[in-house]
């Protein structure tokens, strides 16, 4: 098992994970709940780290601490076109263009389609079509989502959950039920892909939560595709961040409450909506922000994530929160116990 390096430049980890280190389904398919999964609690401060579960987690936060979650529900965002192309579906712009990445199926998994152009045409389900527009991002092996017309589907929501499946990767070995990609705080369809960090949730650890003095709010980030190439950053992304989160944030802050973001989506939405004095605002739109230790965070205190590969850009923005080298400890934690990868996996709390 290789161990965790800290590169030359100060920032990415480097590790390799062997496949047994990978959750390939969820937990609940085991007959396990879904808050028996792990977690690993580090604080920015020298002190030891901590490995518990997340059903734990009302005895390892703080009466008057808010934990704030994301309520995106995950749509079934893939769709197989005509051609044996994948289409990935990211979003729906203002303007009505739908944010798509092509995609070649390849074994369990799929890559991006490296030739995709402007204008090509994609025959799509139900005589529906789309013709690529304008890209929109881009990697090392091109064009990675683009802007598309769509013709023939009528709205998107309605249509993706009648001809689309939930996206899969290869770390997966099977299909799973859309359920499976839906946290206990999804309420708005929109996600392309599950907002993973508020899996291990349960009803009765929100109730536990909530009887231990430790507050709950939500954000909304639909999320859009994150089949990462390397050192990729992320695209752009629809979020809400309303009164009601706004006041509970606010509340927290006064009494002297830590603000603990749930997975890196909040931490963007977040991020989004804060002014310079570090106080968040009611904001909506469409955020490019990308978040970097450089840049720094002045919405949360600490964070509870996934386990990210090296080569993700969300390090950056984990580490961004815990620091280099709690991040460090934290990884290197990890890959010497028990811990798997990936959006079916364990947790990660770094608390201040």
């Amino acid at each position: 098992m290789s161990a965790v390096a800290q590169p030359t430049d100060g920032r990415r980890l480097q590790f390799t994970l062997p496949s047994d280190r990978i959750a390939d389904g969820p937990i609940e398919a085991e007959g396990r709940r879904r808050d028996d999964r792990l977690l690993l609690v580090a604080r920015q401060a020298d002190e030891p780290i901590d490995h518990v579960r997340m059903r734990n987690l009302p005895h390892v936060l703080q009466p008057g601490d808010l934990l704030v979650t994301n309520d995106s529900a995950t749509l079934p965002a893939a769709v197989a076109a005509g051609d044996g192309t994948l289409v990935h579906v990211a979003g729906e712009r203002d303007d009505g263009q739908w944010l798509v990445e092509l995609r070649i199926p390849c074994g369990a998994g799929s890559h991006p389609l490296p030739d995709a152009a402007v204008g090509q045409l994609v025959d799509l389900p139900g005589a529906a079509h789309l013709r690529l527009m304008a890209p929109v991002t881009e990697s090392a092996t091109g064009v990675r989502l683009w802007r598309a017309d769509v013709t023939g589907t009528g709205p998107r929501v309605p249509w993706l959950l009648h001809h689309g499946r939930p996206i899969r990767y290869g770390c997966s070995s099977r299909r799973w039920p859309l359920e499976a990609y839906q946290t206990v705080f999804s309420r708005k369809l929109g996600s392309a892909e599950m907002p993973s960090a508020a899996r291990g949730f349960t009803h009765g650890l929100v109730r536990r939560l909530g009887a231990s003095g430790i507050g709950l709010t939500t954000i909304t980030l639909h999320t859009g595709v994150s089949s990462g190439e390397v050192d990729e950053q992320p695209s752009p992304e629809a979020f809400r961040v309303d009164d009601a989160a706004v006041a509970a944030i606010g509340a927290t802050r006064a009494r002297g409450g830590r603000v603990i973001a749930v997975g890196t989506t909040v931490v963007r939405a977040l991020e989004s909506a804060v002014d310079d004095s570090g106080v968040v605002r009611t904001a909506a739109g469409w955020t490019e922000l990308i978040v970097t230790p450089e840049r720094g965070v002045r919405a949360v205190d600490g964070l509870l994530s996934g386990w990210h590969e090296a080569e993700a850009s969300h390090l950056e923005l984990v580490e961004a929160v815990a620091g280099a080298e709690t991040l460090q400890r934290s990884y290197a934690a990890a890959i010497e116990g028990a811990y798997q990868w990936h959006e079916f996996g364990d947790f990660h709390l770094v608390l201040p």
